[in-house]
């Protein structure tokens, strides 16, 4: 049920202010974006505070105000969400500190998962914990909530591969629990909790009946309630503490560092998908194929397998098989030799024949297959997710079992899929573990007496086995009220004691792993309202967050959708000015902000590009005349961009300080979407395409207009004279179109959302591109990555510079000296449309060191957006930038000119196209 949002309460954002100042964020937008994360649950927060520091965080525990830890927001049981304050923690804790030559690393809250085990690589290494929201959950996360996944089982979670803590306590002590004298400075500090601490443990240890159900729930994956067998495996109170707070969700304190013990990668494995006749059929198998020491066993259903057949990078087996009551097994091992990978292969053929497959197994080495595996089962929930009717309510549950129970309880779940008329449930999961994961599909607001009737039968069902309600995603709130059920009175009364000792005014993420309230999990649940096809298939995963460039200025493509929700629903309800206020902020912080760059979609398990959201956002702004100047522009685009060089020639030229001036005087008068920034740092005019009618080419080439736009970076000849001088000196013959001038690759009018012009664009590309490649019969060459983006947009086939030069010109050349060092910028574009490997080819010729560097993403500037925004692209491009400063790099090249005009000014450092510097190398 709607309910209107309430300002917040001003004595409590008084004290914030009081205690940190500046940190607290009040606007609609910034409340209700950060509302919804992952889970089911809705709650929206009087303020969302954004500390720096532990230091800030220790000031903000110490006013005893209810706060609530949030950082990657792909938590599933309402844990992340508050109507109290609610703490931003990835913001500014995202330090990544490689220790032992990767046998150990240091991390803050904030850092990403992934990103965490890119830094690792190098040294052959990863971290424990694997779960399939490993592209966007952080360390944060994973240590709230004992995070495990696909292939760690319980000998290699969070709980076991910890090391050290820095733990900020409710009273504002700050612990480091790996520090020589962490026992005694707690006993020091906090001398009630290290006393009560031992206290339990001896408690705990000297209760058989206590240490057989611990031992027993433990050895299952089990996030349910907080983690007893810290009393079992430890003996200090820093240790006990330390592994108390793995698993609690934020309730005990907030961890602002952790140093975790890491893995080995094995790089060879073999990967194979066993589809059965029945589920049960599947399950009967595990027992089997768990001692064959798998690495993994992921579980697909009949529904899960439907909706993977539709993924793009589903194989022909996959995609072919015709589902009736089908189950299949995702099974990998993984070895650091070939040899004991080929043993583990012998073995698993000679146990194959005695499954009862609906289909012939194989196990495959091969990277591309075994990635289109993986990605699909990790985006499994999602995409099925997605997939929903629209108006449903999305919930995950996840519960394990013993692995010979496995049967049985999914025979239990069918029935109660049936018993409660749930339809297109899905069942899948981490097999090898026990460990199901189960979805429905929910209208809270007309059927809510189904979910507690289902939730209890089902609570019974997985108990009666010998299960716990929740195996990897955290208690929550979605299971807080069926904790004493699963441990008894006995055990539930130390976990209460652990909150009171830790947190004894229940201050830390209220009503989360115990509570009081017997239908809390029936409380807040998120309804979601129908908006627009781009917004109503999000199931507001978080995935897309990482990649946004957006993410630190504004809004992520997550907010931009949920505010979308929030607007429609205000407005349903006649909530007039709260939709107001909402689309007021919604302006900048959603569209003007956008890059529409795309990069989302590459995240987003149902494919959503939130840029297309954004384009017509922007095309329903514009009026009459802006269109129609548009589409005039589309007609007349060779003297446009005649005109836009000749004013940045006068720009270059005019007197210091005049041309600033007049820039921001425009800006302020037209508005910032409406007038680019100008400042010095952008470079002259560039130099105007012109034809070169080569009678008998290889290839037709179309320059960017950006080289008449803007000139090449200082020293480079840019990269419309290297290719050519490259295809030259490869005996390659490039033509250039008649008209060339006045052809552009339509993204201009696309990324505004001026759909006019871009028709008119389009058509004139294609009558040209038709006519000078023979009718189709010659390849098409764009020199930038976003035109070659564009171009495809437009349905004209082109290759990108870089792939035609790595396969076509570079085997053609003699490399003469190779530059020392290279910091190379990918960019959306080219990752898009898969050119990893050829500017990698063509880089390693180019220089001795290649060099992503960290922090890389997206640079913003998005054609003209880092002009008229260019505070968008300092903040996408701030953590690439300090590890360019430390790199001291020889050259720095990129594959795009805005995005080279990005980087240097983020850097200071000239960025050219990449293939400028292979002319260099090769001259």
């Amino acid at each position: 049920m709607y309910e209107s949002l309430p300002e917040g309460d001003p004595t409590v954002l008084a004290a914030v202010e009081a205690a940190v100042p500046g940190i607290a964020r009040t606007r609609v937008s910034d409340r209700l974006g950060m509302a919804h994360d992952a889970s089911h649950y809705l709650l929206t927060p009087q303020a969302v505070l954004v500390p720096e520091s532990a230091d800030q965080v220790a000031a903000l525990l110490r006013t005893g105000l209810p706060l609530t830890f949030r950082s990657g927001g792909t938590s599933l049981s309402g844990q992340g969400v508050s109507e109290h304050l609610l703490v931003d923690t990835r913001r500014h804790f995202r330090s990544i500190e490689v220790l032992d030559d990767g046998a150990r690393v240091r991390v803050q809250p904030g850092a990403v998962l992934r990103q965490v085990n890119a830094r690792l690589a190098r040294y052959g290494r990863r971290l424990g914990p694997d779960p399939a929201s490993e592209a966007a959950c952080t360390i944060g996360g994973v240590v709230a909530n004992n995070s495990s996944g696909m292939t760690c089982g319980t000998h290699a979670n969070t709980y076991r591969t910890l090391e050290s803590m820095t733990l900020v306590l409710p009273s504002g002590t700050v612990l480091d629990t790996g520090a020589p004298d962490a026992d005694e400075r707690l006993r020091a500090l906090e001398p009630d909790l290290a006393e009560g601490l031992l206290r339990l443990r001896d408690r705990v240890r000297k209760n058989p009946d206590s240490v057989r159900r611990v031992t027993a729930q433990f050895s299952l994956k089990n996030t349910m309630g907080y983690g007893l067998n810290s009393f079992l495996d430890h003996d200090s109170p820093a240790q006990i503490l330390a592994h108390l707070v793995i698993g609690s969700e934020g309730t005990l304190g907030f961890v602002a560092e952790a140093v975790l013990r890491t893995v080995p990668v094995h790089p060879l494995a073999a990967t194979g998908l066993l589809v059965f006749p029945t589920l049960r059929q599947a399950m009967a198998a595990m027992p089997g194929l768990v001692a064959a020491e798998p690495a993994a066993v992921e579980l697909l259903d009949a529904e899960s397998l439907r909706v993977a057949q539709t993924d793009p990078k589903a194989d022909d087996v996959l995609r072919t098989l015709t589902v009736a009551e089908h189950a299949a097994l995702l099974v990998e091992w993984q070895e650091p030799d070939a040899d004991p990978l080929g043993a583990r292969e012998r073995a698993a053929e000679e146990l194959f024949p005695s499954l009862p497959l609906a289909a012939p197994a194989r196990l495959s080495r091969d990277g591309a297959g075994r990635a289109a595996l993986w990605h699909i089962r990790k985006g499994l929930y999602a995409s099925v997710a997605g997939a929903r009717p629209s108006g449903t309510t999305a919930l995950l549950e996840d519960v394990a079992v013993p692995v010979p129970a496995l049967a049985d309880l999914c025979d239990d779940l069918t029935a109660l899929f049936a018993k409660h008329r749930y339809e297109r449930s899905v069942i899948f999961g981490h097999a090898k573990d026990g460990n199901l994961h189960f979805m429905l599909n929910e209208r809270f607001e007309t059927d809510l007496e189904r979910y507690a009737d289902f939730t209890e039968d089902m609570v019974e069902a997985v108990l009666g086995r010998g299960g716990t309600l929740k195996a990897e995603h955290g208690t929550g709130r979605v299971m807080a009220p069926f904790v004493r059920r699963q441990y008894g009175d006995e055990l539930y009364e130390v976990m209460r004691e652990v909150k009171r000792l830790c947190d004894p005014k229940g201050t830390l993420n209220p009503g989360v792993v115990l509570t009081d309230a017997e239908d809390a999990h029936l409380r807040d649940l998120k309804s979601v309202v129908t908006v627009e096809p781009e917004v109503d298939r999000c199931v507001e995963c978080g995935y897309c967050e990482p990649v946004c460039p957006s993410r630190d200025l504004t809004t992520t493509p997550r907010q931009r959708i949920v505010l979308r929700r929030e607007m429609a629903a205000a407005r349903r309800a006649g909530d007039h000015a709260l939709a107001q206020r909402l689309e007021e902020e919604y302006g900048y912080d959603a569209v003007d902000t956008c890059a529409v760059d795309g990069m989302c979609a590459t995240a987003c398990p149902v494919l959503i590009n939130t840029g297309d959201l954004t384009k017509r956002l922007r095309a329903e702004r514009h009026g009459r005349l802006a269109r129609k100047g548009w589409k005039a522009a589309a007609g007349h685009w060779d003297g446009v961009t005649r005109a836009m060089n000749l004013a940045l020639d006068a720009a270059a030229a005019a007197p210091a300080g005049l041309a600033e001036g007049a820039s921001r005087a425009s800006r302020a008068v037209a508005g910032p979407e409406a007038v680019p920034g100008w400042s010095r740092d952008l470079p002259r005019g560039g130099t105007r395409r012109r034809p070169s009618p080569a009678g008998d080419a290889d290839a037709v080439y179309l320059p960017s207009c950006l080289n008449t736009l803007f000139a090449p970076a200082e020293g480079g000849p840019g990269v419309m004279s290297a290719l050519r001088r490259l295809a030259e000196r490869a005996g390659l013959r490039l033509r250039v179109p008649e008209g060339i001038g006045g052809l552009c690759c339509g993204t201009p009018w696309s990324s505004k959302g001026y759909t006019d012009g871009y028709e008119a664009m389009g058509g004139r590309v294609r009558d040209a591109v038709a006519e000078a490649t023979d009718g189709g019969r010659l390849p098409v060459v764009s020199d930038a990555a976003s035109c070659t983006e564009g171009f495809h947009r437009l349905d004209v086939q082109v290759v990108d510079a870089v792939a035609y030069t790595a396969e076509h010109i570079l085997p053609r050349l003699t490399v003469r000296r190779r530059l020392p060092s290279l910091a190379l910028h990918p960019t959306c574009s080219s990752t898009r449309l898969g050119l990893d490997a050829a500017i990698t080819r063509i880089a390693e010729a180019v220089a001795e060191r290649v060099v992503v560097p960290d922090g890389w993403q997206c640079c913003a500037f998005a054609g003209d957006r880092g002009l008229l925004h260019p505070e968008l692209t300092a903040s996408a491009t701030r953590a690439e930038a300090a590890s360019v400063a430390a790199g001291g790099f020889a050259a720095h090249a990129s594959v795009n000119r805005t995005c080279e005009l990005g980087l240097t000014r983020a850097t200071g450092e000239p960025y050219h196209h990449l293939l400028e510097l292979l002319d260099q190398v090769t001259a």
